[in-house]
């Protein structure tokens, strides 16, 4: 941890200033590109976290928190705590993690970085957490997402007077979107702050603040092994209904965005060098986000791939400059 002093302090109130006005312009007008504002916020808590270490990261943290519950409600700041700013912040304090490599039968020379699949399972875990708690808070339930789906009912008829939904199919729209919600909910929030943590890194490491070595990302972005148990238990948990099911949806949505990342990656990784590689990304990126069943596919890619990638770095006093990844 670096030495506490006055500019990290007020380095991580300034980034903490920042968080909070990108929340707060992105609750002010609500659209599309409010959820970009939402993911843009945890940007500077990261930047502070990676470039500057806990504490700044903690300051800022806490600053963006406080500010929320005074302009906006102690309940809006809780959410924004734990959606954005609460998992940058741990994030950040991932990446800076590392030990010597001899601890896991590397060389004594090179230092171990915690590894990305590692970061990637916590930031499932802790969207999930996130989403849980949300929903507990809203109440949400069938009485929400059931109103959802008669206004879209009631719209239709307007528009077409002589439209007869069947009650069945009404019902199991019903259901489908009460599961559907949370899981896109969850699944969005990984994706985006994922970007926001990559970026976060590239930006640390131009500037020559950043401790965590440059990572080839389609090489070592992998989900953990154990992310599959998770997984399978979620898709379990839909088939017993009420709250285990919601819950289930959650972690299909967050825990399937992180093999979908995984699974993006290795495409990336084994198209390497291919004359038919940029055409054929686009178009694996463009159905994906179109079509349900490439999604799915890349989705089995990411679960057929699971493993760690360490980075590697040589210590201070290493005489080789040499840096090597190790997988596991």
């Amino acid at each position: 941890m670096k030495r506490l002093d006055l500019k990290t302090l007020l380095t991580g109130a300034l980034a903490g200033l920042t968080a909070a006005l990108l929340v707060l312009g992105a609750s002010v007008q609500p659209s599309f590109f409010s959820a970009l504002l939402y993911t843009a916020s945890a940007l500077p808590i990261l930047l502070v976290g990676l470039g500057w270490g806990n504490v700044a990261a903690i300051v800022a943290v806490v600053t963006a928190a406080a500010l929320g519950a005074v302009f906006i409600s102690p309940s809006f700041a809780l959410i924004m705590t734990l959606v954005t700013l609460l998992p940058a912040g741990w994030l950040s304090h991932l990446a800076n993690l590392a030990r010597p490599a001899s601890e896991l039968g590397g060389p004594d020379h090179l230092l171990a970085w915690y590894p990305l699949s590692d970061i990637l399972l916590h930031l499932c875990g802790l969207v999930t957490f996130a989403v849980i708690v949300i929903g507990v808070m809203i109440g949400y339930g069938p009485e929400i997402t059931d109103s959802i789906v008669d206004l879209l009912i009631a719209s239709v008829k307007q528009q077409q007077p002589e439209f007869m939904p069947d009650p069945a199919a009404t019902a199991q729209t019903k259901s489908v979107i009460l599961l559907m919600l949370p899981a896109l909910q969850g699944g969005m929030w990984v994706t985006m702050l994922f970007a926001a943590y990559y970026f976060a890194v590239r930006i640390v490491a131009a500037s020559g603040r950043g401790l965590r070595p440059r990572e080839d990302i389609p090489s070592s972005l992998r989900m953990n092994r154990n992310s599959i148990f998770i997984f399978l238990a979620g898709l379990a948990a839909c088939f017993f209904g009420g709250v285990p099911a919601l819950i289930g949806a959650t972690v299909i949505g967050t825990f399937g965005a992180g093999f979908m990342l995984s699974g993006f990656a290795s495409l990336h990784f084994r198209t390497r060098g291919k004359d038919w590689r940029l055409p054929a990304l686009i178009l694996c990126y463009l159905a994906s986000m179109l079509m349900l069943l490439p999604a799915l596919l890349i989705l089995v890619v990411g679960l057929s791939d699971t493993r760690k990638a360490i980075a590697l770095t040589p210590t201070k006093d290493a005489d080789t400059p040499k840096q090597s990844d190790t997988k596991i």
